[in-house]
């Protein structure tokens, strides 16, 4: 069983939050039809979900003189598993730098991305309103997964051809732990989704959206919290997440701090692009 973090230190919680969307990703790599490589100078993971976000380089080094040509055999490597986007995950110290104009000489194109979060657990809102009609639902079979992987898609813009991909990474990962995910429905209808993930000591909160109809209508705080709760109940103190522009003033509600950008770089595959 993993330690729980209880150290609210702002070094130990940006460490957290990089370490939990790391294994967030390596745990999907090692799942069927996944690719999960493990290098002496690069780590990435391809899922085959046509998405710049479920295909990433999660790690690099310090690269020898050679870095351009090595930078080359990747690209092509990921062409030729019919990477169409992929995010290459950028330290804070690579602007500036060698790897920064060989990533770029490449066309890789540097992205401010999402902004680092956590949250005490204990100071979750006690009187968050719920919406009209909606409940929320635990993902615990094949038919509920379709669903939430219809909506995620949707919500996330990933091709209506990437949906059966989506399905068959998350089915094997079964509906326990690490890894919960979370249906909102309004009405009879599924209209969001959330996802938890226990590692690193903390309880990350991943693949939150809404359907478009569905947004500003406070679904998203209260598709978030359900999975907050949960990780309490479970004993965890801390979570954190990764927060897009649209999702940060939700998240500072729910009493989640800003703890720095998740930057990358953005690899668009030419030879697939129409």
């Amino acid at each position: 069983m993993q330690t729980i973090l209880n150290d609210f230190s702002e070094p130990i919680l940006v460490r957290a939050i990089k370490a939990n969307w790391a294994d967030y990703y390596r745990t999907l790599g090692r799942l069927p039809g996944a690719e999960l490589v493990v290098g002496p100078l690069m780590t990435w993971f391809l899922s085959g979900v046509p998405d710049p976000f479920m295909n990433v380089v999660l790690r690099t080094r310090p690269m020898p003189d050679r870095a351009g040509e090595i930078i080359d055999e990747t690209l092509a490597h990921f062409r030729t598993q019919n990477v169409k986007r992929l995010s290459w995950w950028a330290e804070s110290n690579y602007r500036g730098t060698d790897l920064d104009r060989q990533l770029v000489d490449h066309g890789l194109i540097f992205k401010e991305g999402g902004t680092g979060m956590a949250a005490d657990l204990m100071g979750l809102p006690k009187d968050l309103p719920n919406p009209a009609g909606l409940t929320i639902e635990r993902v615990e079979d094949e038919s509920s997964l379709l669903e939430w992987i219809h909506i995620a898609s949707v919500g996330f813009g990933i091709p209506e051809g990437g949906e059966r991909r989506f399905f068959e990474l998350l089915v094997a990962l079964g509906f326990e732990r690490p890894v919960r995910s979370y249906l909102g429905v309004v009405n009879g209808m599924p209209v969001a989704t959330s996802q938890l993930f226990l590692s690193a000591g903390v309880a990350g909160i991943y693949n939150v959206t809404c359907l478009p109809e569905a947004r500003r209508r406070g679904i998203g705080a209260a598709v978030t919290l359900v999975p907050l709760l949960e990780a309490r109940r479970l004993g965890y103190r801390i979570s954190i997440l990764q927060a897009s522009s649209l999702g940060h003033p939700i998240y500072r509600r729910l009493g989640f701090q800003d703890y720095g950008k998740l930057n990358f770089y953005l690899w668009e595959n030419e030879t697939m692009l129409t």
